[in-house]
């Protein structure tokens, strides 16, 4: 079975919004044969990125970037999974309140430098998550679960 992993750093109510769509977009019945693991990124580890054959990364635009935790991620796994990780297919929402580009550019930055495929549009949040932005996440999580069937 494939696993898809979603690693999140979800600190408020709007984040929380985000990554509950992703989950149900992953896991529609019509998605067969993928198992759907979500880490906080403070916990995720080597480990779980090297067991995974897709991921989804979720974090808040903070000053401009990425979330401290989704940093840390970054910063615990990149030379552990460099070599084993390369094409892994990956998708990326971020929320923002006053801008996501920065956090945006970072997050594809890393995942280029560790050879992964980019397999969805980048989903950009700013303020409270409105009903299209719901669909996109969940549309996230659906093509990136759809991405790893057999």
């Amino acid at each position: 079975m494939a696993r898809l992993l979603i690693v999140h750093h979800t600190p408020s109510p709007a984040t929380s919004e985000l990554l509950d769509a992703v989950i149900r977009g992953a896991t529609d019945p019509e998605i067969t044969g993928v198992e759907v693991v979500r880490r906080a990124a403070l916990a995720a580890t080597a480990s779980d990125v090297l067991e995974c054959d897709g991921l989804v990364l979720g974090t808040p635009a903070n000053i401009g970037y990425m979330s401290g935790a989704l940093k840390h991620f970054f910063d615990q796994i990149y030379y552990p999974v460099l070599d084993d990780t390369k094409g892994r297919p990956y998708g990326l929402y971020v929320h923002g309140n006053l801008g996501t580009e920065g956090a945006v550019r970072a997050v594809e930055s890393i995942a280029d430098g560790l050879g992964w495929t980019k397999a969805a549009a980048t989903v950009e949040v700013s303020g409270s998550p409105t009903k299209d932005d719901l669909e996109a996440c969940w549309e996230l999580g659906g093509t990136l679960a759809a991405t790893l069937m057999a």
